[in-house]
């Protein structure tokens, strides 16, 4: 903490009341200072308000002491949940320092975690800015800009097909009467300016998030269009006539569809334009100026499918194995991803995952061909209706080639009039990612020529939905999944002989089971198929604990806590008559995690496990049932920990931790968040001998020429958005790293050999470096437009998992260049490796 003590500088008051005035500021800085002696940070906050209202030319004297002060108070404010005091206490504290970077950056910070993300990006975005080599806040504008700004806005403006046709749709539109516009969900503001250009008198736009409503503003002002064009930071359901708009318009653009086409509200927004917002549609045989009638671009939609065999998909979301590294998953025990659980659950969630199917690792086979969906008018109002209402329509789709069936890819052909038309399939060189929709419940997956896929399909919660998913077998036999037999109406497929044989073939579980449901994320699913990772733990974990001594348990690394142990081991032994002390075991790894059970396989152990979830708690408890562990051999640390942002404590006031494990890279391919404080915490409460895991992680990286990271991070110029000037605003959210990657299946040309680039050491710091220089030889002529990285985790220095492997279930990141640079075979770069906190940065030097 700051301890100096500013005093009043002579001269600074001027009249009668400079006397009094100072030696009220003098007493008021002393009693700040008590106070934050005795930390009443409040008091010593308001104190600290007084002095700088009184002599404003003390700021640069209290500066950091009253930064500490106010994030002290802060901190307690936000403890008490007095969130209004909180703000209040940051917009006082900008009043008196508006171009503090560390202010601003803490601001957003309190402001992320109540979950305002574009307020807390504003002020991230100015602590850059006031001072470009602020790591912790480029770290943290970085992060939230993925939330604002997401990544596909960067695709969609860069896809030169789409930005033509939409633009050609629309200016046929408008030319042929339609000459009043609103633009639904309008993102930068792009489909606007097509309108306006083509001949438009007006322009509504309305966009909800506030981050792009402000840069489009900008877009708009940036191409002289703020006069032609109006701008609405609302949603279009709550637009009025005459408050917001003048009246009905004749034209709707809107691009407020996602890979299922339903998933961003277009059915429930279209509904609303035509009820409130737009002018009667034209009908059919009907004659007139297009100005007196509404429409809609696009005016259509057709969604097609296809059955799919892809072990990629399969890893993520269905559980493959029945034993991990020893430990048997009990078969009542049910594991799915939440797009299935989404099938029965009360909560409205996306009921489909998406991928980028031509890119997807180890590529797919068609099971069948392609089949028809559902078609949808958005020009019908009618129809748009009934979609929500309708029951489900009933598909069966012939298989032509065998397979494992592992998913239904959903796509759709977007038809913006009777001319201009966007397709999504896979087969197109397309902007667009497919909807997926996992295939579960069937007692075999495995489908041949002949048989039938059958599932019903509707759009309901704004969603399509595609469920039910059975087949019927050539052999006359119907696999039927348990949410099939939800519906009576399904009995029309096959004779009522066969299906009731079929139906009653299910009744085969025992009545005194009790099924335990599990949801887990596609990661923990895919972890949970990851078997050398798993295998690597047992070994590692088997290894440390054989080697712990029961003579070893009272030892701690540092003095001091070998000090409060020795009276354990001193006088005479009584172990062989009584049970040996537990090695204990932490796993505070994020999310699902068999690895405390596993370690509860290895001897005298007392595992303890850090998930949260209350069902992960109970499926772990079954788990342990099933292997036949002693009751309680596992244990749920959270339960034990009164703050449980305080996880690393000693499992009890006299022992410490023989194994801690740490989660030290995310499923997205970074490091995770203040990994490093976490092991130098970690590394204080090992028992001699005792081990973090993993001990260190290499990371990797290697150059690259890859134009589909340059096109999915940064608008590539005006040419792209045909001629407007939209690429300096929507890429000032750009982030120089990239993640969520398959290097495995990335559109690039490897342009040098891997390198190691750092080496972050867990059980000894002092091998690690903050700065490191790697000269990196390039082995083919190209241009370098990003630098993927990866990491090899060393459990010890013989076992090691990389999250690059076919198995891991960790994707990975590329820092992408702003600038490609051109380089020569046998040419020779040097990379500058900062790590910073759980930041790493990797430049080029030129």
């Amino acid at each position: 903490m700051p301890n100096s003590r500013p005093r009043p500088r002579r001269g600074a008051g001027s009249g009668a009341g400079a006397p009094g005035r100072d030696e009220l500021v003098s007493r008021s800085l002393q009693s700040a200072e008590h106070c934050l002696g005795s930390q009443d940070f409040g008091t010593a906050y308001a104190h600290y308000l007084l002095v700088l209202s009184l002599a404003p030319e003390l700021k640069d004297d209290v500066k950091e002491t009253f930064q500490y002060t106010l994030f002290r108070w802060a901190e307690e404010l936000d403890a008490l949940s007095r969130t209004q005091d909180l703000l209040g206490c940051y917009e006082q504290a900008l009043e008196l320092f508006p171009d503090d970077e560390v202010i601003c950056n803490s601001m957003g910070e309190h402001l992320f975690r109540m979950g305002f993300r574009d307020e807390a990006a504003g002020y991230f975005h100015k602590a850059v800015k006031l001072n470009p080599d602020f790591n912790d806040a480029k770290e943290n504008f970085y992060r939230v800009a993925n939330w604002l700004v997401e990544r596909w806005h960067f695709i969609m403006l860069n896809d030169t097909k789409r930005n033509t046709i939409y633009n050609a749709a629309i200016q046929k539109a408008v030319c042929s009467g339609s000459k009043s516009v609103l633009d639904i969900g309008a993102g930068t503001g792009i489909l606007s300016m097509f309108a306006r250009k083509a001949g438009a008198h007006s322009v509504y736009a309305c966009e909800l998030s506030k981050t792009m409503y402000e840069l489009a503003c900008d877009v708009v002002a940036a191409n002289e269009m703020e006069e032609g064009i109006k701008l609405l930071h609302m949603k279009s359901l709550d637009i009025k006539i005459p408050k917001h708009i003048p009246e009905r318009v004749s034209l709707v653009v809107t691009e407020t569809v996602d890979a299922g086409l339903f998933g961003e509200g277009i059915v429930e927004s279209l509904i609303h334009a035509w009820e409130h917002l737009l002018l009667q549609p034209k009908t059919k045989g009907e004659n007139g100026d297009c100005e007196k009638y509404g429409k809609v671009i696009p005016a259509s939609a057709v969604i097609f499918g296809i059955a799919v065999e892809c072990a990629e998909i399969r890893r993520h979301h269905r559980v493959g194995v029945k034993d991990v590294a020893g430990i048997s998953l009990p078969t009542n025990v049910k594991f799915q991803s939440p797009a299935y659980s989404s099938v029965d659950g009360e909560e409205t969630i996306e009921p489909y995952t998406t991928e980028k199917m031509s890119r997807v690792p180890g590529g797919y086979l068609a099971l069948t061909e392609c089949f028809e969906i559902m078609t949808v008018d958005f020009n019908n109002l009618q129809e748009l209706k009934s979609l929500a209402t309708k029951k489900p329509d009933k598909i069966g789709v012939p298989v032509i080639k065998e397979g494992v069936l592992d998913a239904i890819v959903v796509w759709f052909v977007l038809q913006l009039d009777d001319e201009h038309s966007l397709s999504t399939s896979p087969s197109e060189e397309t902007c667009w990612e497919q909807a997926v929709y996992p295939v579960h419940d069937l007692a075999d997956y495995w489908i041949k020529l002949g048989d039938e896929v059958i599932m019903e399909v509707s759009c309901q919660d704004c969603y399509l939905r595609i469920q039910s998913i059975s087949v019927f077998h050539s052999e006359h036999e119907m696999e039927v999944g348990k949410s099939f037999t939800r519906n009576k109406d399904l009995l029309s497929f096959g004779n009522e002989a066969e299906l009731c044989s079929a139906l009653a073939s299910l009744q085969t579980s025992k009545p005194d089971v009790v099924e335990q449901l599990c949801v887990l994320e596609s990661t923990e699913i895919a972890l949970l198929n990851n078997i050398p990772y798993h295998e690597g733990f047992k070994m590692a974990m088997k290894k440390v604990l054989s080697s712990l001594t029961p003579e070893k348990l009272g030892q701690a690394m540092d003095t001091q806590c070998q000090n409060n142990e020795m009276s354990c081991e001193s006088g005479p032994s009584n172990s062989d008559q009584s049970t040996p002390e537990p090695l204990y075991v932490l796993d505070v790894s994020e999310g699902f995690s068999v690895l405390p059970v596993i370690a509860g396989t290895l001897g005298q152990v007392k595992p303890y496990s850090s998930v949260e979830k209350d069902q992960h708690r109970v499926t772990l408890d079954i788990i342990c049932e099933a292997n036949h562990f002693p009751k309680d051999t596992l244990e749920f640390w959270l339960r034990h920990v009164e703050d449980e942002s305080a996880v690393l404590q000693r499992p009890k006031s006299d022992k410490l931790w023989s194994i801690i494990i740490l989660d030290v890279i995310e499923p997205s391919g970074l490091i995770q968040q203040e990994i490093m404080e976490k092991a130098a915490i970690s590394r204080c409460l090992l028992q001699s001998g005792g081990k973090i895991f993993p001990q260190y992680v290499l990371m990797f990286g290697l150059l690259v020429e890859s134009q589909t990271l340059m096109e999915e991070s940064a608008v590539q110029g005006a040419e792209r958005t045909l001629g407007f000037n939209i690429a300096p605003f929507i890429n000032q959210f750009q982030v120089p790293v990239r993640v969520f990657l398959d290097l495995s299946s990335l559109p690039c040309i490897p342009l040098s050999k891997p390198v190691e680039l750092l080496r972050l050491d867990l059980m000894t710091p002092y091998l690690n470096t903050s700065n490191r220089e790697v000269k990196v030889r390039i082995c083919k002529s190209g241009q370098v437009t990003a630098i993927p990285f990866w990491y090899h985790m060393y459990l010890d220095d013989e076992i090691r998992l990389d999250t690059s492997s076919e198995a891991s279930h960790w994707k990975q990141a590329a820092v992408v260049l702003d600038n490609p640079i051109q380089v020569e075979m046998g040419d020779e770069l040097v990379l500058s490796i900062q790590h910073h906190k759980s930041n790493v940065s990797i430049t080029i030097k030129q």
